[in-house]
């Protein structure tokens, strides 16, 4: 344990941002992938699904789809950013997109890993596990910093949520291009 608290301890500041950003990644998609095998019944599934379904095609009519994607996540992700709150509300939330998705393979009859193994290959599910990660980890970070009395780290979160809608606009367009062609 001392060893652990060492290798803490003399880490830049710069480090301890990166272990604790690539911590929260990992927890986090492990979290989506716990959400995905805990057992739903087909008509929860159902009820789940049905609005999802209905908002997408709605919007891909419209042609509004990157912008209701990018708004939802963009939502989501500012969220994660609070304090305290944002922690639990990110992890929370990424527990039920898995959970959804455990839905959504029932009703396709595929297993969960595979559906939630097919969205770990495209770029969009990784730009949005990034950003909902550095939103978690900021959310940590400023809470340490307010603590502190330290007030210069609202510029860093400032920083950081510029940065995280960039990535989530990119994963907004990339996910509608990957939806046009049917995959």
């Amino acid at each position: 344990m001392n060893s652990a608290l060492s290798f803490w301890s003399k880490a830049t500041i710069r480090r301890k941002r990166l272990y604790l950003f690539l911590f929260v990644l990992v927890v986090t998609i492990v979290l989506t992938t716990l959400g995905s095998l805990v057992p739903i019944n087909r008509q929860f599934a159902e009820q789940i699904t049905a609005p999802l379904n209905q908002t997408l095609s709605q919007n891909q009519k419209t042609g509004t789809l990157p912008q209701a994607l990018f708004f939802h996540n963009f939502l989501i992700c500012l969220l994660m950013f609070i304090p305290i709150f944002g922690t639990t509300f990110g992890f929370i939330s990424l527990f039920i997109t898995g959970y959804a998705l455990g839905g959504i393979s029932l009703l396709q009859n595929v297993p969960p890993l595979r559906n939630l193994s097919l969205l770990l290959v495209t770029p969009h599910t990784w730009l949005e596990f990034i950003a909902y990660s550095l939103a978690i980890s900021e959310s940590i970070w400023l809470m340490r910093r307010l603590i502190q009395k330290r007030f210069s780290e609202l510029k860093n979160t400032m920083i950081l949520i510029g940065v995280c809608a960039g990535l989530l606009a990119l994963a907004a367009i990339i996910e509608t291009w990957l939806i046009s062609i049917g995959v």
